[in-house]
C-alpha cells in the first residue's frame, strides 16, 4: 500500500519506519522537497522509502498520516488544498498542544471541539480518523512495550474509512481497537494530553498507556 506521513519529527519518523517494515511503501512529506531529515529517513530505510513536499506525499498515499505538530497541522493541509485529500483516508495523530506558556502545555482547543473535527470541517471530503493520539510514538507502533492489555481508541465519521485503519492498527500489534463513535469523540482522547503529560512526569518514562477494565 502507497502511505503518505506528513511530519519529520520523532512521532513521523517511528510511524514511517513502522510501515516500511510492514511491507508497505511510505513517502514522509515536509515543506521542502530536500528535507535533510525526510531525505536521511529515506535514505536509512530503502527502496520503499521515498520523500517529498507535503503536496507530492499527498498524492502519492491513498492514506495520510497526519503527525505534525498540532499547531501547524491546519496549515500544513491548508498548503495540500482540498482536491488533493479529497477522497483519502487522513489518520490524525495530532494534538493542539499549545506550548506558548511553557510546560506543561494547554490545549488550544477542547470541551466543544477538537483538531479532528477541525480537520473534518475543513476537509468535508476526506475521510478523518484519529486514533494514536493518546501515547508515546514508540508505543504506538509495538503495544508490547507496555505489558498486559491497553488500549488504542478510534474516532470518525466513516465506517469503511475507520475499518481500514483498524486493519492497520492490528498489522502494529493493536488486538481490539475501541472504536469510539464518530469524530466529535475525538474531544475526548485529545482531552486526555494533558493527563498523560503530567503522568509522563510522574513514571519518568512515556512507556505507559491507558487501559479501559472491563467485566468480560
Amino acid at each position: 500500500m502507497n502511505i503518505s506521513v506528513f511530519g519529520t519529527g520523532i512521532v513521523g519518523k517511528t510511524i514511517a519506519s513502522k510501515l516500511i517494515t510492514l511491507g508497505h511503501t511510505v513517502m514522509m512529506g515536509s515543506r521542502t522537497s530536500e528535507n535533510q531529515e525526510a531525505v536521511k529517513w529515506a535514505n536509512e530505510n530503502g527502496g520503499n522509502a521515498k520523500h517529498g513536499t507535503f503536496t507530492v506525499a499527498a498524492e502519492f498515499g491513498g492514506i495520510v498520516f497526519n503527525c505534525t505538530k498540532g499547531e501547524f497541522s491546519l496549515a500544513v493541509l491548508k498548503s495540500v488544498g482540498e482536491k488533493i485529500l479529497s477522497g483519502k483516508i487522513l489518520i490524525d495523530v495530532a494534538n493542539p498542544l499549545d506550548f506558548s506558556k511553557g510546560m506543561p502545555p494547554t490545549l488550544s482547543v477542547c470541551n466543544d471541539n477538537s483538531l479532528g473535527e477541525q480537520i473534518q470541517k475543513a476537509y468535508p471530503g476526506t475521510f478523518v480518523v484519529k486514533t494514536l493520539n493518546t501515547m508515546n510514538c514508540g508505543v504506538m507502533v509495538d503495544p508490547s512495550k507496555v505489558k498486559g492489555k491497553h488500549d488504542v481508541f478510534v474516532s470518525g465519521n466513516e465506517v469503511e474509512a475507520k475499518t481500514k485503519v483498524i486493519g492497520l492498527l492490528q498489522s502494529f500489534g493493536w488486538v481490539s481497537p475501541i472504536d469510539l463513535g464518530d469524530i466529535t469523540t475525538a474531544r475526548g482522547t485529545e482531552m486526555i494530553l494533558p493527563l498523560w503529560i503530567r503522568l509522563w512526569g510522574v513514571l519518568k518514562t512515556g512507556d505507559f498507556n491507558f487501559s479501559i477494565a472491563r467485566n468480560d
